[in-house]
């Protein structure tokens, strides 16, 4: 069970007409509708980090990114952590020992997609940062959680190096019959569509869009690189 509230978008919800937002006219045509616009997320992040900060208390802790979609998200969560412990540090009842240095950062680079599909085959990169995450609080965070494979390969991973508490965060999360899966922090469950945008790429397409859109299926044809590669 996540340790914070979650904002649930339900399966029938329509999202929000396409042409009511600045997206690109190029890319348009590829979308059906904006499901989370730009300002929800960040405001959520804002919530999440204020969650993993009153959960970690004055814990310092190792925030673990999954690259290379989940930096957007990391810089933000962290971000908004920090901006927490510096206000936190002003209260009177503050511990001294109450700052902002108490994060740490590591990245790694987990594949486990081609197109929209898992090709079952997780690779993890940049494994040789992990050797410092002994006896250390991490928290892990993630873009999107969908089929919740990639992200227990991972975990698998990490026990192999004792570490002293280990906690998820994915601003994502897809509800489906495959994941078995529950972040200790989420920012959205979402219905079991594929999303572009805020950080989120279709083979590296739409990473920048600042709004959570769904891809339509013309277009996930258009740029599979199955397609692309016939070309």
């Amino acid at each position: 069970m996540a340790k914070s509230e979650t904002l649930v978008i339900e399966d029938d919800f329509k999202g929000f007409p396409v042409n009511c937002f600045c997206i690109a006219n190029g890319m348009k045509n590829d979308l059906e509708n904006v499901l989370i616009p730009g300002g929800l997320v960040e405001d959520r992040i804002e919530r999440m980090a204020c969650d993993v900060a009153t959960e970690m208390g004055e814990e310092h802790f190792t925030a673990l990114c999954v690259l290379k979609g989940g930096h957007q998200f990391f810089s933000s969560l962290v971000s908004k952590i920090r901006q927490f412990y510096r206000l936190a540090s002003y209260t009177k009842n503050a511990n001294k020992d109450f700052d902002c240095d108490q994060i740490r950062e590591e990245f790694i680079r987990i594949k486990s997609y081609e197109d929209n599909v898992s090709t079952g085959k997780v690779q993890i990169f940049g494994i040789e940062n992990l050797e410092s995450l002994k006896n250390k609080n991490v928290l892990i965070v993630e873009d999107i959680i969908d089929s919740g494979k990639t992200m227990q390969k991972l975990l698998q991973t990490l026990k192999d190096y004792e570490l002293k508490s280990c906690r998820v965060s994915a601003l994502f999360l897809k509800r489906n019959e495959i994941s078995k899966l529950t972040p200790d922090f989420v920012g959205f469950e979402i219905p079991d569509k594929f999303i572009v945008g805020c950080s989120l790429d279709y083979n590296e397409r739409f990473r920048g869009l600042n709004h959570v859109c769904i891809l339509n299926e013309n277009a996930r044809i258009k740029y599979s690189n199955k397609s692309n590669s016939n070309n």
